[in-house]
This record gives structure tokens, sequence and C-alpha cells, in this order.
């Protein structure tokens, strides 16, 4: 891990919430990452996720954002959760609306990020000069009309990252010419891992476990994932009362338990360590949270022959939508921004497979060689000068 460029420490005045703003470089003055809320956030693990989101701006193909991240330790199911978050963001204000385009991780929404920012004045965070720049701000209008819209009955901006996720496990499992129908695990039921669950039912994968904050609920002949998405509530969720006869209820730490070909870990970070690394029964991994593997349970994935997607590989999906469309490079039409999403994840996966085989190595450890971040650069983004007619 190299060192980030700066960090911000933030104490809540009025509970006992602490957070954190790292931001691990620049690109042309701009950096990008999302805002998490959780009572187990520490300093350390805000500046490893910000040094991966460093990575995944690369893997985006972006030439225009660093890599940031923001974190709140407090529970984000807390009845004065949003004024903590809103504290927080207006302590970051200046850094805000400067460049360091903080938007929505786990425990937070994007909506109530947005709202913050546009009671203090701030549309979506920009540079100086990219506020001048007519594409982009015609790029913000377009993102913010993407919101509103929906793919497969969800809002875009709820789809992007796990569908982006199930493209790059699918890309991974036909590289490893795995069987038809293989069988998933999903660890987490958010935005991501619902998404996730569903694009990947789409094209034909069994899902056979999904775990909670609450339980773990697992069928050998498949779930019924649209019915688990129509029924779960704001947190991820799922209601028991909408359980075919046929499902098994069990406690959410037997996730790893679970017999499947692929695990897709969707929550929070650290979850496959060195006490359970070796309970991983799957042959091919997918990160779709951002680090769910401990070093300690990495070395021991490795050790075992598993192959594996890197979260700043698998879950690009978000920035990629957010850069592409502010800087004009797809339509911002759910399907463009979806089918986009697809190209890329599907691109990089197989490159990372290929040199990976090519090299005899780890997967992890080709893609931080692949996607390696520059240092921070501090001249800001100019927007493009005008052509004049010849007279």
């Amino acid at each position: 891990m190299t060192k980030p460029h700066l960090v911000v420490e933030w104490n809540d005045t009025e509970t006992d919430a602490k957070g954190w703003m790292v931001v691990h470089n620049f690109v042309k003055g701009y950096t990008g990452g999302g805002t998490r809320m959780h009572p187990s956030v520490t300093k350390e693990e805000v500046e490893r996720l910000a040094e991966a989101m460093a990575y995944k701006y690369v893997a985006s193909e972006s030439e225009t954002t660093g890599g940031c991240k923001a974190g709140i330790s407090y529970d984000y199911k807390a009845p004065d959760a949003y004024d903590v978050l809103k504290r927080f963001l207006a302590a970051m204000m200046p850094y805000i609306d400067n460049g360091v385009s903080l938007g929505a991780d786990l425990g937070t929404k994007y909506e109530h990020v947005l709202e913050i920012f546009h009671e203090y004045g701030v549309d979506i965070p920009l540079t100086q000069s990219m506020k001048k720049d007519p594409a982009v701000l015609k790029g913000i209008k377009d993102y913010d009309d993407l919101l509103t819209k929906r793919i497969d009955g969800l809002l875009v901006n709820d789809v992007v990252t796990g569908y982006g996720v199930a493209f790059s496990a699918d890309e991974a499992w036909k590289f490893k010419n795995g069987q038809a129908g293989a069988k998933v695990v999903i660890q987490g039921f958010g935005c991501v891992g619902a998404s996730c669950a569903l694009k990947l039912s789409q094209l034909g994968y069994k899902i056979v476990g999904i775990s909670d904050a609450n339980l773990l609920v697992t069928c050998e002949d498949g779930l019924d994932v649209q019915k688990l998405i129509d029924h779960k509530n704001v947190y991820g969720e799922m209601d028991q009362e909408f359980f075919e006869t046929n499902y098994e209820v069990r406690p959410n730490s037997d996730w790893l338990d679970v017999d499947c070909d692929i695990l897709i870990p969707c929550a929070l970070e650290d979850v496959i360590n060195g006490s359970n690394a070796d309970k991983v029964n799957a042959s091919l991994v997918v990160e779709a949270a951002n680090i769910p593997i401990s070093a300690e349970g990495d070395k021991i994935v490795k050790e075992k022959g598993i192959d594996i997607v890197n979260d700043f590989v698998s879950n690009l999906g978000a920035i990629r939508a957010y850069d592409a469309v502010i800087f004009g490079l797809v339509e911002a039409e759910p399907q463009a921004v979806i089918d986009d999403i697809e190209r890329l994840c599907r691109k990089n996966v197989f490159r990372l497979f290929s040199e990976a085989k090519e090299q005899n190595r780890y997967q992890r450890d080709v893609a931080y060689e692949i996607f390696k971040p520059a240092k921070s650069d501090l001249i800001e983004y100019t927007a493009p000068i005008p052509t004049v007619p010849a007279e």
C-alpha cells in the first residue's frame, strides 16, 4: 500500500461519530470516491479503499479522475444517521467544492448526498476549470436525468455496479471454460448484491445462496431472485414471509459453507480473512465489495489456487457510468450505459486472466501491475478551446 496524498479527520460535535476523507491521488486536479457509513469503519480502511479507487479509475479508462474515499464510523441505521452525514459533508465542503467528488457507498444513499450538496449550493463536485466547461455542465444535466431512469425495473444507479460485477463473473467463468448453470453464492443483498444476482440469473447462472445482515437463504434448485428483490427492505434485508417452501434459512455466518462454483462478496471489507478463507470452496471469487478479502485471507485463497476477479476490475460500473456521461463518452441512456460497462468489464477481465495465465501468476498480483495509478497530478483539467472558423 502506498501513502495517500491527503487525509482529513473529522470528529462530530453532536455524537461520537468519527470520519475520514482520504485522497489517494488527483488526476488533473480531480478525484472521486464514495462515502460509507458503518460502525466498523476505520481510518486504515478508508485509506485502503481510497487506494483501490485510484486503481479502479485506471481500470475504468478515466483520464480525468483520481481515487478518494470517505468513511464515517457510525450506525447507518441510527435515527440521526442523515444528520451525521450532513455534518460530515459540510465539514468537507471546501474540498468538495474544489474537485473532491464524494458520492455514496455502503450505508449511505446517493440521493441524500446530492440533497446535502444542493443545500450548500453544489450540484456535482467539479474543479474550477470544469465549472467553466459547457460540455461538462451539459454532462451533469444528462447524468442527473439518467439517475431518474430505470432498467429491468430498477433505477440505473442501483444496477450499474452489480451488473458490471455479473458481466465480470461471466467473462471469468467463460475463460475458465466453466459449465453452464454454475452455482453462485451472493454475500450481501444491497443494491450491488441484488442487481448482480438478478443479472447473473438472467445470464443463466443458478443463485443457490444469498446472505444479508440477518440470515442466509439457500436453495439447491436456485432462488427466485426477482421475488427476493421485490420484497427486500431499504437495508437490503430479505423478507422471510415471501420465501418458497423449499428454501432453507440458516445463520448468515454460514455463507461460506454453501457449495458453489462462484462466490461473490458484496458487502463489508475483510469478510474473507485468515480465520475463514480455508472454507472457500468455490473455484472463482469475484469481489463486488471493496477490499472484501484481507491480506491474510488472500494468501490462503492464492495458495488454494482459487481464481479471483479483484474489486477494482469487477465493481467499476458506477464510476465508469459517472465519468462516461459527465465527460460525454457515452449517450446518457440506460442501455447505452450498461452496454459500455459490459464492454469494459469483459475487456478488463479477459486481459487480466489472459496475462495471469500466460505468466502463471495470481490475478490480483497481475492486476496491481496492469492498472497501477499515477501519482497526483494537480494541474487542473482544462476545457477545450472552441475552434474559431477562419474568415
